[in-house]
């Protein structure tokens, strides 16, 4: 399978509650992780058990560098992953409460740089391929990564976070569209009805059309990622021929091992 989307350096900063508008608020050391929903999800569907490609870039920076190496440590194919010698690699800064709830302000670096460039690299994508699309990219060219890999016979994933809006063509592209109840909301809202949708819903586990599976009780660490772990293990699976309740378990399953830990992606292998 192959994910085509971002990456970031986390900056993650543990604090008693989140600020208020204008408000300060003491936090703990600084910590340096790995994120970006694109590179989470590509961790989790390799560690889900499928060939994972990760189709995005980096900077040509320290940041970069360690991130790739890191990915493959994972068993994540990085050879399409671009060097982008013109921007940073991503970043994102994430405040974490006592009650293991995050905010996240992301700087994109190089992700706001693949262009429609990128896209010679699914020219061998097609039947048999699932491919994972989130929207931390510009949105036209993930449109026209879902369009092309759709015409030439792959299966797309299209995970609607963060929210934004997609033509209508490219949802229905999708089995399924992937949202929370955020933004499940906001897409009905907007007036759109994939013909293929699954709802995450947190502690009450996830919905796919008549298909309700329920979610593990754990002790939540770190809420940060549960979301990108779920919708790769779930396009792993079904990459792998699963079908789509044994996919939303193993998928629920992951979410739930995911939140036990600090950061977004588990500890290395």
């Amino acid at each position: 399978m192959i994910v085509f989307g971002s990456l970031s350096q986390d900056l993650h900063l543990a604090m008693p509650r989140h600020p208020g508008p204008g408000e300060t608020v003491m936090s703990g050391d600084i910590e340096y992780r790995f994120g970006g929903k694109g590179a989470n999800q590509a961790v989790a569907a390799a560690g889900a058990g499928a060939a994972a490609m990760f189709i995005g870039r980096v900077g040509d920076d320290p940041h970069g560098q360690e991130y790739v190496r890191r990915l493959g440590r994972y068993g994540v194919d990085t050879s399409r992953l671009s060097v982008d010698p013109a921007a940073p690699t991503g970043t994102a800064i994430i405040y974490l409460d006592q009650q293991g709830e995050n905010m996240i302000v992301v700087a994109p670096g190089a992700n706001a740089r693949v262009d429609h460039g990128d896209l010679d690299r699914l020219d061998d994508c097609g039947p048999g391929d699932v491919l994972m699309v989130q929207l931390e990219l510009d949105l036209e060219v993930v449109a026209e990564a879902v369009r092309k890999a759709s015409r030439q016979g792959a299966r797309v994933i299209i995970n609607l976070a963060p929210y934004a809006e997609l033509p209508a063509d490219v949802l229905d592209l999708a089995d399924p569209v992937i949202a929370n109840e955020h933004e499940a909301r906001l897409l009905a809202e907007s007036g759109r009805s994939p013909r293929s949708l699954l709802i995450t819903l947190g502690t009450e586990g996830s919905r796919w059309s008549e298909l309700s599976v329920p979610t593990a009780r754990v002790e939540v660490v770190d809420t940060t990622g549960a979301g990108d772990a779920y919708c790769g293990t779930l396009a792993a699976r079904l990459c792998l021929g699963d079908e789509p309740a044994e996919a939303m378990r193993v998928a629920s399953d992951a979410a739930s091992r995911n939140v036990t830990h600090p950061g977004a992606q588990p500890p290395l292998p």
